[in-house]
């Protein structure tokens, strides 16, 4: 699933397209939003949170969610736009260029004054100019009985977090994903290092936990089942039957 990096820069590319342009063309292929036709009304910009997006224009805001799957897409103009593609699910159209949302797993259309309807039981997002240290601590702690990685990936406490980030950063706690939060001797740190790799990748479509993008090099665990760990060599470790797929080295992680 995209993470909250992915998404800011999926804004950032829609924004960079659709910001100040008036849409000449607006199809929804959802059937509840399938009559809303924002055709004429200005794109006034494109916004994350978390792992949420908004196209605001005019009165409405186009909210999606890429879930597993989904992607957005910029093309020219004068591109068509492929009919027979079942899994298109969004097409704005402006003068210079086409977004188009593909196999979205969530999208719909809310008025821009319902935005926190969405999105507003998030917790601080990682990237958000919103974003609140002490509040995402607070919640991270106050579920001091729950496994590190599930609490991790419950966006009510850190928006944006996802698979990857989640067991690179039970690596670098150096506790196993299934460790309750109360084994962390420092959560504001684990706060602080959730932000500073969200910012890090943030503008890098390679994206690395480890300070090095050098292909292969770029993750400590994620991913690396049977390789050696990076700090002691010992297999990386994997379990599926987590709800989440998680990775961690047997001997750094305890």
């Amino acid at each position: 699933m995209p993470e909250g990096d992915t998404v800011f820069r999926t804004a950032e590319l829609l924004a960079d397209a659709l910001t100040s342009r008036v849409l000449t063309g607006c199809d929804i292929r959802v059937p509840r939003f399938a009559t809303v036709d924002l055709s004429g009304e200005r794109v006034d910009g494109v916004v994350a949170h978390g792992k949420h997006l908004f196209i605001r224009a005019g009165w409405a805001s186009i909210h999606s969610h890429l879930k597993m799957d989904g992607s957005w897409r910029i093309v020219p103009a004068r591109q068509r736009v492929p009919t027979w593609d079942h899994r298109i699910r969004a097409v704005l159209t402006t003068d210079d260029s086409v977004a188009i949302g593909t196999s979205l797993g969530i999208l719909d259309v809310v008025e821009w004054a319902r935005e926190n309807d969405v999105v507003g039981h998030l917790g601080p997002d990682l990237l958000g100019v919103d974003w609140d240290p002490d509040i995402a601590e607070q919640r991270l702690v106050a579920r001091s009985e729950d496994a590190l990685a599930t609490v991790l990936l419950d966006q009510s406490v850190m928006a944006g977090i996802g698979n990857v980030y989640c067991n690179e950063l039970c690596f670098l706690a150096g506790l196993l994903p299934t460790t309750p939060v109360k084994g962390l001797a420092d959560p504001a740190r684990l706060v602080e290092r959730a932000h500073t790799l969200m910012q890090a990748n943030k503008n890098s479509y390679r994206r690395t936990t480890t300070g090095d993008r050098r292909p292969g090099r770029e993750l400590w665990v994620y991913g690396r089942q049977g390789k050696p760990c990076r700090r002691c060599g010992t297999p990386i470790a994997r379990d599926q039957s987590l709800p989440r797929v998680a990775y961690w080295c047997p001997s750094c992680q305890r």
